[in-house]
């Protein structure tokens, strides 16, 4: 990075950069943890209370499981800021209502982890909830962890919208993918359907007024994005364009697992019916997710955010699945 020639080509420039940040912050973790260690160690030698030294012992051991889940991360776009999509499933209005917990799950989530998050696109319910959000999480590994939420969410409990109190069962899907700033995507943009109307809800004075909310559908696979958080039509064109390269590099990287998934015999988890996790408040409530089996009935909690034990469990069982081509699970 000292170099002269550092920043003749500025792209490569930028990824050492980051490359050189994220080390940085692995070294100043494991400064961290030694610190918080020696603490300990100056606290008994003290003569300290057990409680004392056990309060320092446990946050060091918080940094080190996070720290831990971070290392599990090795994936070429794990450290990504995250497209993440939310989408209501069969079902009206319960299922609209239901998408509307999973975004306030998931913005309650990103708020715990200290990320951004942001509301690309929404479109409301007829009667309650939504039918779709995007929102744009920018954060450290935000792609890294928020990947595991990808897939079918399952919702039983007693409608709020039935006058007979009946158990209704309700589905919202999942998909997050990754923000790459020079995805490597030839996208045609005569390919391209661009469409433009009024952006929906309360805003600057453009709101509402002009149409420079943005939708894009590439003809070829059908893929449609749509960006209304800017103030301007060209605003949101370019973030629907980032937008849009990045879902056509994800579909790509879902072709080739899906074609070892197939080589290994293994069924694909990224689908619409393919639920990955049950949320069931009533006639007892638990949260489990049917990957792992990592399970709570501490409800509430987790549509407050308090999501890492099911990240964490998803992201601990995925590492022996990572295997060369021709090696078997004996060897």
């Amino acid at each position: 990075m000292a170099g002269p020639s550092f920043w003749n080509d500025q792209i490569k420039a930028k990824v050492t950069l980051n490359e050189a940040n994220i080390i940085r912050r692995q070294l100043d973790t494991v400064v961290e943890l030694d610190r918080k260690i020696s603490d300990a160690l100056v606290l008994i030698e003290l003569g300290e209370t057990e409680t004392a030294v056990t309060a320092e012992l446990q946050a060091a051991e918080q940094r080190f499981t996070q720290f831990e889940l971070e290392t599990l991360l090795g994936s070429e776009h794990d450290k990504s800021n995250a497209i993440f999509n939310i989408h209501a499933g069969a079902g009206g209005t319960e299922s609209c209502d239901w998408a509307n917990m999973l975004l306030r799950m998931y913005t309650r989530y990103c708020e715990n982890r200290s990320w951004k998050c942001a509301i690309v696109d929404i479109q409301s319910g007829d009667e309650a909830g939504i039918k779709s959000a995007t929102i744009m999480v920018t954060g450290d590994y935000a792609f890294g962890f928020l990947k595991a939420e990808r897939g079918v969410h399952r919702l039983v409990r007693i409608s709020p919208f039935d006058s007979n109190k009946r158990r209704h069962t309700s589905f919202a899907s999942v998909d997050v993918v990754a923000e790459i700033e020079d995805v490597e995507v030839e996208l045609k943009m005569e390919e391209v359907r661009i469409d433009t109307f009024r952006a929906g809800g309360k805003g600057g004075q453009n709101v509402n007024k002009l149409e420079t909310a943005i939708r894009m559908t590439h003809e070829p696979t059908g893929i449609v994005v749509q960006c209304q958080s800017e103030r301007s039509q060209h605003q949101n064109k370019e973030l629907a364009i980032k937008m849009l390269k990045s879902r056509l590099f994800e579909k790509q990287q879902d072709e080739k697992r899906a074609a070892m998934e197939k080589y290994y015999g293994e069924k694909g988890s990224i689908a619409w019916g393919n639920q990955i996790r049950s949320y069931v408040f009533q006639p007892y409530q638990m949260v489990k997710d049917l990957r792992t089996g990592c399970q709570t009935s501490d409800v509430q909690g987790v549509m407050d955010g308090a999501l890492d034990p099911f990240i964490a469990s998803w992201l601990k069982a995925g590492q022996p699945r990572q295997r060369k081509q021709g090696v078997t699970d004996e060897e």
